[in-house]
């Protein structure tokens, strides 16, 4: 029997991508349907508490390598990216170039540095020709990634949490294509799952009165509105949904020309065992006292209205900052991970 990604695939333009999957778990995604992955600065944290032995083979052998910390940590996420990359490089290369990627970010401490941002990126492409460079779609973010377009680096324009932060980076991109004659691939989130997490904390924190049922479709508005824009505006490039919470962030966008990452378990591995019918529904609109109910919610309105965010605001911008917050919980514990290892093996010696 087809299974549901499949039948995705075949009757709609909406492709699966799997995000920070261990390699059994990339070989199911694959077998399922997905065409291409993600990785975020989480995914050696995580991978320690999935994969024990393999993940403190690879930490133990790199701090025997390197005796600077955050150095370690780099290397860790690289290596561990590379053998998803590798499983994923056939596809790459039956596409050609136009599946199989794997993504990679560094370290979340390094956001706010557009050169190292970039040096980050040119260093991941070294990985393997199916590797692109995770960018925070933030000032120095956008800064980083206007030097990589030029020099036709494969870009995940990740974090954008609101319509103007969209609308900023897809002209970005459009103006220094036409500069520099180089078009990469190019992909823009939306991180549905967090900001509805954001909007729910906001609520909640500040008393505000609003249906459950309402909260529930936020994340999703705002998607659907960025991806009218996208394609009315024909910009280049894909729309790349992603920080799924719940299987509504992948059902609710079926029908869509865009790609959806979301976690094997809890959620790709729940749709496959449910299988529910594929039926579009990125055209399905919001009645307007619903937008008008969340109209209500500060940040929700910053992310729904065309200029709602600057681009000084954006990595303060409440669901970038939750986003980011997570990143550098999952990177502290991996440093801490990297000094808990060293000080076994020099109890050892």
């Amino acid at each position: 029997m087809e299974g549901y990604f499949h039948r995705v695939n075949r009757q709609t333009p909406t492709r699966l991508w799997i995000n920070n999957p261990t390699c059994e778990e990339a070989h199911k995604a694959i077998a399922a349907g997905a065409i291409s992955c993600t990785t975020n600065p989480t995914y050696s944290h995580k991978q320690i508490a999935r994969e024990p032995d393999y993940t403190l083979g690879v930490v133990d052998k790199i701090i025997g390598e390197t005796e600077n910390d955050n150095e370690a940590a780099d290397l860790i996420q690289e290596e561990l990216a590379k053998r998803i990359m590798d499983i994923f490089l056939p596809l790459y290369e039956r596409s050609p170039g136009k599946q199989g990627f794997v993504s990679i970010q560094g370290s979340p401490y390094n956001d706010d540095d557009p050169n190292q941002i970039i040096k980050e990126a040119l260093r991941y492409r070294e990985l393997s020709r199916n590797a692109i460079a995770k960018i925070p779609a933030t000032k120095a973010g956008l800064e980083a990634i206007e030097v990589l377009i030029a020099e036709d680096i494969p870009i995940i324009a990740t974090e954008v949490m609101a319509i103007s932060q969209a609308v900023h980076t897809c002209e970005l991109y459009q103006r220094i294509s036409k500069e520099t004659g180089k078009n990469p691939p190019f992909y823009l989130t939306h991180i549905t799952g967090i900001f509805d997490e954001h909007v729910k904390n906001v609520v909640e924190r500040e008393g505000i009165s609003i249906s459950p049922d309402v909260l529930w479709q936020a994340g999703c508005i705002v998607a659907r509105k960025q991806y009218k824009i996208f394609k009315e505006r024909e910009y280049p490039g894909v729309m790349l949904g992603g920080g799924a919470r719940g299987l509504h962030h992948f059902t609710e966008m079926v029908g869509a020309d865009m790609h959806i990452t979301i976690n094997w378990k809890g959620t790709a591995d729940r749709l496959i065992e449910s299988n529910p019918p594929v039926i579009y529904r990125i055209d399905t609109p919001a009645p307007q006292h619903i937008i008008d109910e969340l109209m209500e919610i500060p940040d929700f309105q910053k992310a729904y209205t065309n200029k709602g965010v600057t681009v000084e605001e954006f990595a303060q911008f409440g669901p970038v900052d939750l986003f980011r917050s997570s990143f550098v919980k999952g990177w502290d514990s991996l440093l801490k991970a990297i000094k808990r290892r060293r000080d076994i093996d020099q109890s050892n010696t």
